[in-house]
């Protein structure tokens, strides 16, 4: 078998110059729409775990100033029934990718552990805001052609760990605007209606 001539050489290195400059960013963007594809997972299993929290206490646990779910228990602290048959508990909030989101008077997990973004090594994270009555959940998804972007979630610059949060899902508020903004305008609209 003979050697490439020094012509050949370079041809073979210029068509495989190409093929690796056109693969690079198609195998990039391939990785990123798999980190979404995992972002909608997770919501979708946040959404349900809620869900089963709100059939259990008729309510949605409260949210952190951090955007955590507050539903973890401190260590070594036990919710207990006051004199009034209350339970008590000493919420702390729960940690994405390492917590467990359980109904602390069973025990039983709604979700075994907290989904984390896919990017959590960088910082990036989900945000959860709640008052108990109604929830909203953020992500950041990275290809910008995805349809499900919201513009007016990104208006709102919402802090996904470095990225700006551009999706969402939410429960008896829309996702464009803060629950107290959502609480404002439905007591203006009640205070119209009454007079």
């Amino acid at each position: 078998m003979k050697p490439f001539s020094k012509t050949e050489t370079v041809w073979l290195v210029v068509i495989f110059t190409v093929l690796v400059t056109i693969s690079i960013p198609n195998f990039i963007v391939s990785i990123k729409r798999a980190k979404d594809q995992m972002r909608r997972d997770a919501m979708g299993a946040l959404s349900t775990a809620l869900s089963g929290y709100h059939a259990d206490f008729e309510a949605f646990p409260l949210a952190s100033p951090d955007g955590r779910i507050m539903d973890c228990e401190k260590p070594g602290d036990k919710p207990f029934l006051d004199k009034n048959k209350k339970w008590i508990f000493n919420f702390v909030p729960c940690d994405w990718g390492r917590d467990s989101f359980s109904n602390l008077i069973t025990g039983n997990p709604y979700i075994s552990i907290l989904p984390a973004d896919s990017d959590y090594q960088k910082g990036v994270k989900y945000l959860y805001f709640s008052d108990g009555n109604r929830y909203q959940i953020y992500a950041a998804m990275e290809v910008a052609d995805e349809a499900e972007i919201d513009p007016k979630i990104i208006a709102r610059k919402l802090d996904c760990g470095g990225r700006t949060c551009n999706i969402g899902r939410s429960v008896n508020v829309p996702i464009d605007i803060s629950i107290e903004e959502y609480d404002k305008l439905i007591l203006d609209q009640n205070a119209k209606t009454k007079k």
